[in-house]
């Protein structure tokens, strides 16, 4: 069976494949940079990639935006969730995943405009700084777009481990609806 561009009842499709697997490597790049800069403090190789992590967290936020409005889209066709406690539990965790994946970065633009910065990706300026500080936006950037990334990570992680539980304790093809080859009806 051919992987196709939708989703399907079986497995995601080449587009929501394409997005999953992207934002994993950004979010990848993201937190080992943030993490050399717990580990390391200011170094050359710590600011190679802090001075990416504002881009990078502006076009993760913008991917997350297209892939929940592609989800919402095909959302009939996706492959369904268990039914019970778990299924229940894999619905929730998904919506904590977008939730924080839309916040985190929303913070961090939110406190680049009230600082009067502004952000710009990769070089171009896409929100300007707001005329005068606005120390509430600032404020609560400060105070929450770190604590929520590092809870976005917890997610992820657990995501991950629940691929892992899948694959190797309840061994059902989970992982082959993202990852792996079609599942056709018969397996």
């Amino acid at each position: 069976m051919a992987l196709g561009w939708r989703d399907t009842g079986l497995h995601y499709g080449k587009i929501t494949r394409a997005l999953h697997w992207a934002m994993a490597l950004l979010f990848l790049w993201q937190f080992f940079g943030m993490g050399l800069r717990l580990l390391l403090g200011r170094t050359p190789l710590v600011s190679f990639f802090v001075g990416t992590h504002a881009s990078i967290g502006t076009l993760l936020m913008t991917l997350a935006l297209i892939r929940a409005l592609w989800g919402l889209s095909n959302l009939r066709n996706r492959p369904a969730h268990e039914g019970g406690l778990v299924g229940t539990a894999a619905r929730l965790g998904h919506l904590g995943l977008y939730t924080l994946m839309l916040i985190v970065p929303l913070l961090a633009l939110l406190r680049a405009y009230g600082s009067q910065r502004g952000a710009a990706i990769f070089g171009v300026p896409v929100i300007p700084g707001a005329p005068e500080k606005i120390n509430w936006l600032v404020n609560a950037g400060n105070a929450a777009h770190g604590l929520l990334a590092w809870c976005l990570l917890a997610m992820v992680v657990g995501h991950i481990g629940m691929v892992i539980i899948h694959r190797t304790i309840w061994k059902d093809n989970v992982l082959n609806r993202m990852a792996g080859r079609p599942l056709v009806a018969a397996e």
